[in-house]
């Protein structure tokens, strides 16, 4: 135990090749082979009479399918998250296909944040496969803590995880990355000329692709480069506000508090009536409700940094009766107009036997976070993505 606390710990977890890993638990026989995960359900492997396994192959494949996420091996064969499964099949040929399982995935999600949780409850949720945690408040080693982390990680799933350790949630984000995988990273304020600013700018959490091709057009390509730019260039062409955080986060500057609140498994919008309404009659009046509770629910996804892969509609009648029906989507929905859509396929399958109605809500439940949604974000034909993958 040790006598002094830091001032400030934030750990960020990585789950190492997340998908890939947890398919590898399924198939160990595929371990150090390049296997490649977003394939149709008829790339499922065969279990044969002789108690073996044929598995899918790229070489061939046809279709708009993306790679969902790679392991290692292929990775060093040039096949990434978001790329076409057409293309990783050019770059290699003889990885194996497997088609994703994400209930499989938010399975073993679970299980590792439970793990983490048994050594700090301060827990901020960012996607599936990664999360933050204050270690400031325990009497513990960094290196210690840090062990035993990654020891609860494996104890209940099997799974590797990379983590970083730094002053703030910017700076750990970067670390966790840096010794991928299965590797530990614990850098201070003075660590920064040193580790960060060698990096590319583009490791920065918050540079993207278009920023990070205006900064090399300016000549920055490392984050110490950015360290050293004049902030009245960033600000000219990139103006006041993201120029002054770039400032900022060039120099490790993070002062941003961790999330602590539950990851959200629904979100939902409704409203109860002063005086009944009539689905005829009030029709008008309805839709124009029906618009806006869709309206205040995307707000309320783009708060939670997430999306939605279900959509469902809430409808009391005037008796107390509670009627409620939901659609899935063919991909996860932000837009206001596309929960409207979704919702509607909902309403149509609810008997309006009782026209009289009390209360009318819209849910968005079967949640999807920003990160998790980006590489669906970056594919080609992203409406037929979810024939590709399952």
């Amino acid at each position: 135990m040790s006598n002094s606390q830091p001032e400030r710990r934030i750990a960020h977890l990585d789950m190492d090749a997340f998908y890939a890993s947890v398919e590898l638990l399924r198939y160990p026989d595929l371990r150090g082979h390049a296997v490649v995960i977003g394939g149709r359900s008829t790339t499922a492997p065969l279990s044969l009479a002789d108690g073996t396994r044929r598995y899918a192959q790229l070489a061939g494949y046809t279709g708009r399918g993306v790679v969902t996420t790679s392991t290692y091996e292929a990775r060093a064969l040039g096949v990434f998250s978001a790329m076409g499964l057409m293309k990783a099949a050019e770059l290699a040929p003889e990885a194996y296909l497997l088609p994703a399982d994400f209930e499989a995935y938010r399975h073993y999600s679970r299980l590792f944040k439970q793990a983490v949780a048994s050594v700090s409850e301060r827990i901020e949720n960012r996607g599936i496969d990664e999360i933050y945690i204050d270690l400031s408040h325990l009497d513990y080693d960094t290196e210690y803590l840090v062990g035993l982390l990654k020891e609860r990680v494996f104890e209940a799933t099997g799974l590797h995880c990379s983590i970083g350790v730094t002053p703030n949630k910017l700076l750990s984000k970067i670390a966790s990355d840096l010794n991928k995988p299965n590797g530990v990273s614990i850098l201070s304020m003075d660590d920064i000329p040193s580790v960060i600013w060698p990096l590319a700018v583009n490791k920065i959490n918050g540079v993207g692709p278009k920023a990070y091709q205006k900064l090399q057009a300016l000549g920055i390509e490392r984050i110490g480069d950015l360290a050293a730019a004049a902030p009245a260039t960033l600000q000219e062409h990139f103006g006041a506000s993201y120029a002054y955080w770039l400032t900022q986060v060039a120099q490790g500057i993070d002062d941003r508090p961790l999330d602590f609140s539950p990851e959200p498994k629904s979100i939902s919008r409704e409203t109860t009536f002063e005086r009944n309404m009539h689905v005829r009659h009030d029709r008008h009046e309805l839709s124009a409700l029906f618009l806006r509770l869709c309206s205040q629910l995307e707000l309320d996804l783009r708060n939670k940094a997430v999306r939605a892969q279900t959509i469902g509609v809430k409808v009391r009648f005037h008796d107390f009766s509670t009627v409620t029906r939901d659609s899935s989507v063919d991909e996860p929905v932000l837009l206001a107009a596309d929960i409207h859509q979704a919702a509607g396929l909902s309403l149509r399958r609810v008997p309006f036997t009782n026209p009289s109605i009390r209360l009318f809500g819209v849910k968005a439940s079967n949640l999807l976070t920003e990160e998790e949604c980006q590489r669906l974000d970056e594919a080609p034909r992203q409406l037929s993505l979810y024939d590709d993958l399952l």
